[in-house]
């Protein structure tokens, strides 16, 4: 089988320091581009995070400091790689809710200005989770009959990804061999920003989806709750969140 493509879909994994979105960094990122015609194009490189990487980073994917005190910074390699996916949509493994949110704060930490809302994500892991209920390593035994020998690290577990989808796609006859289904239902919130800490409604309009305001429409949270939008600016939120909470928040004042 092969995937029915429109535009080139980029499979990609992060190894980073830690799983907060805020703080912690890439330290390795692979990708796998699938191109229309069926053409593969893979990539792998190592990342300097320009801090230490933690011990029980290290545990889970292997790489410490030593093995990338020489590698480039992401800012180094920013452009370069939004070049590489321009005008791809992306999939991966758990990527909706921790690699894009990832990789698009590290972009704007580059100060790289590159717009992943106009991509199609599919994540691998909510199809498998809706389907079968499981993990990367049992996905990967179930769908395609082998152990995952090399789990968790960043190409390994690329590669491993785009072969469960193909499984999947064989498996399932009621998933479309579409990008734009397989998007749709490989999510189960439409975030306004990568980390979902806002979500769009049945209406389309912006909610809070954390806190005390759970459920309440941003404007009216902004509208209310003076203080909201700095408690937001200053405390340990994603920066896209925040150019987001920014758009609604100028959006707003345009509309008075």
């Amino acid at each position: 089988m092969q995937l029915h493509l429109k535009n080139p879909l980029v499979f990609f994994d992060l190894e980073t320091t830690g799983i907060n979105i805020t703080n912690d960094r890439i330290v390795e990122i692979s990708y796998l581009k699938i191109k229309p015609d069926g053409h593969e194009e893979c990539r792998t490189r190592r990342i300097n995070p320009q801090m230490p990487i933690p011990k029980q980073a290290t545990a889970i994917h292997g790489i410490t400091d030593e093995d990338v005190k020489d590698c480039p910074t992401f800012k180094e390699v920013a452009k370069s790689l939004a070049a590489q996916i321009e005008g791809c949509d992306l999939a991966g493994f758990n990527s909706n809710r921790f690699d894009i949110p990832m990789l698009a704060e590290e972009f704007l930490r580059a100060d790289v200005n590159i717009d992943l809302t106009k991509r199609k994500f599919i994540d691998v892991q909510t199809i498998f989770h809706k389907m079968e209920q499981r993990n990367l390593i049992a996905a990967y035994k179930f769908y395609c009959g082998k152990e995952l020998t090399e789990a968790h690290s960043a190409e390994g577990d690329t590669r491993a990804t785009y072969e469960i989808l193909m499984s999947q796609l064989d498996r399932y006859p009621e998933l479309e061999n579409d990008v734009e289904a397989l998007s749709k239902f490989s999510s189960f919130n439409q975030n306004v920003d990568f980390a979902g800490r806002m979500v769009y409604n049945e209406s389309g309009e912006e909610v809070i989806n954390f806190g005390k305001y759970k459920g309440h429409l941003v404007k009216e949270v902004l509208k209310k709750d003076l203080g909201y939008y700095g408690w937001i600016m200053q405390g340990d939120f994603p920066l896209n969140t925040k150019q987001k909470l920014t758009e609604i928040r100028l959006r707003l004042k345009d509309e008075m």
